[in-house]
């Protein structure tokens, strides 16, 4: 019977007392019908230890008892079927409830059978339990006032019968008291359970805020919809359990802060790959370090990593001051299909050559590894994305399929579908930025008071600190994931994991060179006019253009030529012309800036230069009333009467003119003149702008123009000056 235990009664027999089965009362006995190898049968005789079985059409089957009861199909018709007593949930009963259950299980079976314990127990039934002299309503009431005489309150036959039901249908269990599940909710008002939902609906999709401030609007829509004072708000402390109670975090995603929950709503699979690159996780987050910008202010860099799941290698990782582009994460797949080479500093410990791989087979493979770091190369098969607007953007899909890597973006919030990367994030955290200067700690309530003082390295330094500490640090720690199943308290490091799995899965390089990486980068289209190609106000030109200038290409969208641009270095643009190669074309201005200049850069200086528009007009006509000053003035000294005087201030076009013979010296004057027309120069200046402006500008004792830190103004010699430098 499913694994319970039946009993074969001969109760037809005269003379033999019929045999019990077990607590529940099931009986096998002649006559009785049962279910065996999926048809109806009849008991038609019972002979030792066979039963005789008669079929529906007349035959008969004689077969073994325990073969009968080992049968998987076999039931007895109007039983319940045999099981075992769910002793866990009874165990989570309250003890006194548990003990009153125990004791209905003896008087029920003393109204039954006639002794407390049970068929089978020793003693002499009482008179008024003998089954053999009275009936089972006789002893149902003789029950009823047994107990009532014990003080039992509210019992009587009819509470005994009912009490048998329940024990005959679910054992023990049957006898714990029934109470009425309450709602989530409580005893709490259904007006204000419908205005607690109504709130959450109008939070949906704005930024969250307080469970004070949902109490207000739950107040507010309380009153408009019921009338003011008509439905009085429950204490705050009450209200924030229910809110937490109703906001569920998949159907309300607006809901207040700190009342969401993380935890999944599905069974948790752990995610398994069997091979390097099988499956790769990306994802991105702010450092908890702050670094020095470029503007020299301090600042939480970000970070995006790609883990491999098989290995737990981080593959790639890369730091950017502002928020990571989709150039980023494109360039992340040709670093993970690229052997990291050996950076200057690097210990010799940190080679390929000293890693726990077959290094002689692998360099055989791809020669590129002869000056290659401690770091797994592999080609993804598949990445998992979170449906950031970084990773969904075209040209990090285009990168994607141009290498044949499938893209699988996670479920909505559900963090646990990236779950290693996440960890990942972390252990980075913990295992090394806290060690740098500049650790802000995990929360604010951790930061200390002087953090942004504490920055001492730029981005690009923190980069290479943080591309050492995973080769040296993170490739070669045991990983509590990373366990062979034949050692399970072996925990092996990212290294050793992948020098293991090179075995099964091989290894196939992928070379990829200059232009591959130049087809990664994000592609706009742009026009070529007679002055080149404007992007964002800056002029890129080369002579290259000038049989396309003014022209339409003929592959384009509306005309328009394929320009590949590096956000990161927007000092040149590559073009891609009719030969279908791509072309370098560089910014007119490039040759006067030497180090790689982002867009992010380049927005800030004209948001800059756009907010000084005043005063530069304002420093245009201090530089002019100077450039008059200083074209009137002469040094104390007689010069020659062909060469003109000049000065740093002068203008370029108008020293060239005088040079060559454009416009005549002006003639000796005193020093008496010359001060009397500067005096006359610094009055008109004087009245123009403010004295502040020209605090740095005056006279010497003989009358002479001065300026600060020098002596009377002479003949600017180019060739003395650059002695000078």
């Amino acid at each position: 019977m499913g694994g319970g235990r039946a009993v074969v009664s001969t109760s037809g027999r005269p003379g033999r007392r019929p045999v019990a089965a077990a607590a529940s009362g099931r009986q096998v006995k002649l006559g009785a019908y049962v279910t065996f190898q999926g048809g109806s049968w009849q008991v038609a005789a019972v002979a030792g230890a066979s039963v005789t079985l008669a079929g529906e059409d007349g035959q008969t089957a004689s077969v073994l008892s325990s073969f009968l009861f080992a049968d998987p199909g076999f039931t007895v018709v109007g039983s319940p079927r045999a099981g075992v007593g769910q002793w866990g949930l009874l165990e989570s009963v309250p003890a006194r409830e548990r003990e009153r259950a125990l004791a209905w299980q003896r008087h029920i079976r003393e109204i039954e059978t006639g002794l407390p314990d049970g068929p089978g127990s020793t003693g002499v039934p009482r008179p008024e339990y003998d089954p053999q002299r009275t009936s089972m309503a006789e002893r149902e009431q003789a029950k009823a006032d047994e107990l009532a005489q014990l003080g039992w309150p509210r019992v009587s036959r009819a509470t005994v019968r009912r009490m048998r039901a329940r024990y005959h249908a679910g054992g023990l269990m049957g006898l714990i008291p029934r109470r009425k599940p309450s709602s989530a909710t409580g005893q709490a008002d259904e007006r204000v359970v419908a205005a607690v939902l109504e709130a959450l609906r109008r939070q949906r999709g704005r930024s969250k805020g307080t469970l004070k401030g949902l109490r207000e609007l739950t107040g507010h829509i309380l009153a408009d919809t019921h009338g003011p004072g008509t439905v009085a708000l429950p204490a705050p402390s009450t209200f924030n359990r229910l809110a937490r109670v109703l906001a569920d975090p998949l159907e309300h995603p607006g809901r207040p802060a700190r009342t969401a929950t993380a935890a999944p709503v599905r069974p948790f699979t752990p995610t398994v790959a069997l091979r390097p690159g099988e499956l790769v996780q990306i994802d991105t987050t702010r450092l908890d370090v702050m670094a020095i910008g470029e503007d020299g202010k301090p600042l939480r860099p970000e970070l995006t990593i790609a883990l491999d799941v098989a290995t737990r290698s981080v593959v790639a990782a890369v730091l950017r001051e502002q928020s990571t582009q989709a150039v980023d994460a494109a360039l992340l797949l040709a670093e993970m299909a690229v052997p990291h080479p050996v950076r200057p500093g690097f210990g010799e410990q940190l080679r390929l050559a000293h890693a726990a791989v077959p290094y002689d087979r692998l360099l055989a493979l791809d020669a590129r590894l002869q000056q290659a770091a401690a770091r797994p190369v592999l080609v993804p098969e598949t990445i998992v994305i979170d449906r950031g607007a970084i990773f969904v953007s075209a040209a990090f899909l285009a990168a994607c399929e141009t290498l044949g890597v499938s893209v699988q973006p996670a479920p909505p919030r559900s963090p646990a579908a990236k779950g290693a990367v996440e960890r990942t994030f972390g252990s980075i955290n913990s295992l090394f930025a806290q060690h740098v200067a500049g650790y802000t700690g995990p929360h604010v309530l951790a930061r200390g008071e002087a953090v942004r003082d504490e920055a001492r390295f730029t981005v690009a330094q923190l980069q290479e600190l943080l591309d050492e500490w995973i080769t040296v640090c993170w490739q070669h720690r045991p990983h509590d994931g990373l366990r062979h199943p034949l050692l399970p308290k072996k925990a092996l490091a990212p290294n050793e994991m992948w020098g293991a799995l090179l075995g099964a899965c091989g290894y196939v390089p992928l070379p990829l060179d200059g232009a591959d990486y130049l087809e990664l980068l994000p592609v706009r289209f742009h026009p070529i006019t007679g002055r080149g190609i404007r992007i964002n106000h800056r002029t890129y030109d080369h002579a290259i253009l000038n049989e396309h200038r003014g022209r339409h290409c003929p592959t384009g969208p509306g005309g328009k030529w394929e320009i590949h641009l590096n956000p990161h270095d927007v000092r040149q643009i590559y073009l891609r012309l009719p030969d279908g190669h791509l072309h370098e074309i560089p910014w007119i201005h490039r040759d006067h800036v030497h180090a790689p200049m982002g867009e992010t850069t380049w927005r800030h200086i004209r948001a800059a230069l756009e907010q000084r528009a005043e005063r530069e007009a304002h420093e245009a006509a201090l530089a002019e009333a100077a450039d008059q000053i200083l074209r009137h003035t002469r040094p104390t000294a007689p010069a020659p009467p062909a060469a003109p005087a000049t000065a740093p201030g002068m203008r370029a076009g108008k020293a060239a003119s005088q040079a060559a013979g454009g416009e005549p010296a002006a003639p000796h004057r005193t020093a008496a003149q010359a001060a009397a027309e500067a005096e006359d120069s610094l009055d008109a200046l004087d009245a123009r702008f403010p004295a502040e402006d020209r605090d740095d500008v005056g006279a010497d004792e003989s009358g002479a123009l001065t300026l600060p830190g020098s002596g009377a103004l002479t003949l600017y010699d180019a060739d003395q000056e650059a002695a000078l430098w």
